[in-house]
């Protein structure tokens, strides 16, 4: 997952070119350009938007790798990355997004998730989930997502998106917790270890 949202992101670059116009969100063009759900984490609006969702892209995947989490985690935080995009048909003033922060939220989501709820995990590894599943709830809070559809906060060169990064939160949420999980060590076909989750707003 961490490849898949990395290095196309990085191909993809910052500059104002075709792949704007083609891979960002665009409620008006999703239902004839699918492309766009996944897509749209690719393409950043500045070297400084780029950079930070990459270091947070490795950090999840430093994360994941630690924390052992099994590959039902990565299979959850694929199924929110489009999600995370189409819950932004309900924000139709979002006319343009970009960037990898809403999926990143979902990966956090995810991950949060998966170590309150996974069997075998010992306490201080469940605190932990609750504690960065909090967390990344009162973030999103915090930027009041069910304000201004876009803000520019100090020290960005962007517009933000904040209802994205509570899509993401939502989405990454709803798909960890559906997803079966095995007990820590169990060792099989369906269950061995695996790297996970790891506006013009982005």
């Amino acid at each position: 997952m961490g490849t898949l949202l990395a290095l196309p992101a990085l191909a993809v670059g910052t500059g104002p070119g075709l792949a704007r116009q083609v891979l960002t969100w665009q409620p008006a063009l999703a239902g004839a350009e699918p492309w766009r759900c996944w897509s749209a984490a690719w393409v950043h609006f500045s070297p400084l938007h780029l950079g930070a969702n990459l270091a947070g892209a490795l950090m999840l995947l430093l994360l994941g790798s630690v924390a052992r989490l099994p590959h039902q985690a990565a299979v959850a935080w694929a199924l929110a990355w489009p999600l995370t995009h189409l819950a932004l048909l309900g924000v139709p003033a979002l006319v343009r997004y970009g960037g990898l922060s809403g999926v990143l939220h979902a990966g956090v989501a995810v991950a949060a998730v998966v170590l309150v709820r996974q069997p075998g995990r010992p306490p201080a590894e469940r605190w932990l989930g609750a504690a960065l599943g909090l967390g990344a709830l009162a973030k999103a809070l915090s930027e009041r997502p069910w304000g201004a559809v876009v803000v520019h906060p100090a020290g960005w060169d962007i517009a933000v998106a904040p209802v994205a990064h509570a899509c993401g939160l939502a989405c990454g949420l709803l798909a960890a917790a559906a997803m079966p999980l095995p007990r820590v060590g169990l060792r099989s076909r369906s269950s061995s270890p695996a790297r996970p989750p790891g506006s013009s707003a982005g």
